[in-house]
């Protein structure tokens, strides 16, 4: 644990300087690329330690923004607040929705659907409700005072870099310090096999429950800081499926069940749709047939998934460590 825990401070202080270096754009690709590394390690915790296969990271992501949102445009208050309380919000709700399938034994599949329905529903109760703007969705101030506690800057200001860094470390140090922990080391028991752990003592349905909810409050700080960096939050942008496979792409592709993983795979994806974007602006002339078409990222992210998974079914960091030992 000590030592992932230097490591990790270690690439917090490589990458602090990296918005002074990049140009406007290219630190909007590094923001979200953030944003991707904090969904997937809260993705991985329940998912790839706990073996709880979730479709549905999209409810915590959602409540985390409309909190944020809510709290910033209804009340005033500091988005730091509506951070923290969006953080209350997701892990209740996660921790209740958990409960029931796990009480009730949904597993596999059937888990995975169970999630995805709580998350459509979630969805439909935001289109559906005049207190969070309905379809239309909520939109933050563009005015105010700036500064670190209202988490407003200038367009291109390094500091939404920053705030973005900060939070991603604080996830990836709160997974660290759990797997070091004596749960984290029976939630990786439970994983592997529940029958086993249940006769050594471990109390299987608690620990399910404890990774369900520690990964629903991280999830919901990506949510909070992407109301905060956008200024806009909607139910398709918060609930909808494709928040749950933003999560789920970067952790398959960097690696299930690592540490590292989910870093590298939003390293990697964060940028294809920018890349995509520009094929597609302005392609190359054996590429012409593109220009002007849309969902050109979507295959780009279909063709690397199948790759990887193919090549290196453990994932990128998990086929280089397994190659290098």
């Amino acid at each position: 644990m000590i030592r992932r825990l230097v490591v990790l401070a270690a690439i917090g202080v490589a990458l602090a300087p990296l918005p002074l270096l990049l140009p406007p754009a290219q630190e909007a690709v590094a923001v979200r690329a953030l944003m991707f590394a904090m969904m997937a390690v809260a993705w991985n915790l329940m998912s790839g330690f706990g073996g709880l296969f979730s479709f549905g990271h999209a409810a915590y992501f959602g409540l985390g923004a409309y909190t944020t949102a809510l709290l910033t445009v209804e009340l005033g208050l500091s988005p730091w607040l509506g951070l923290l309380a969006g953080m209350a919000v997701a892990a209740l709700f996660g921790v209740v929705t958990g409960y029931l399938a796990v009480r009730y034994r949904l597993k596999g599949a059937y888990f995975a659907l169970a999630t995805f329905a709580f998350a459509e529903m979630l969805r439909l109760a935001a289109l559906n409700s005049e207190l969070v703007g309905g379809a239309v969705g909520l939109t933050l101030p563009v005015t105010g005072e700036q500064g670190w506690w209202t988490l407003r800057f200038d367009v291109g200001d390094p500091a939404y870099f920053w705030v973005a860094l900060l939070l991603t470390l604080a996830c990836v140090a709160t997974v660290i310090v759990l797997l070091g922990s004596r749960a984290g080391l029976n939630l990786v028991a439970v994983r592997e096999d529940e029958t086993a752990a249940a006769a050594a003592g471990v109390a299987v349905v608690r620990h399910q429950i404890l990774a369900i909810g520690v990964s629903a409050a991280l999830t919901s700080v990506a949510g909070g800081f992407y109301a905060v960096y956008y200024l806009f939050v909607s139910p398709d942008l918060a609930f909808g499926p494709s928040v749950s496979i933003q999560a789920i792409l970067p952790a398959v592709i960097g690696g299930v069940g690592t540490v590292w993983g989910p870093l590298i795979g939003a390293a990697v994806l964060a940028p294809l749709s920018d890349v995509a974007a520009t094929v597609v602006r302005t392609p190359p002339e054996f590429l012409s047939f593109l220009q002007g078409r849309s969902g050109l990222d979507v295959i780009m992210y279909a063709v690397l998934l199948i790759v990887v998974v193919l090549a290196m079914p453990r994932g990128l960091y998990g086929g280089f460590a397994r190659r290098s030992r």
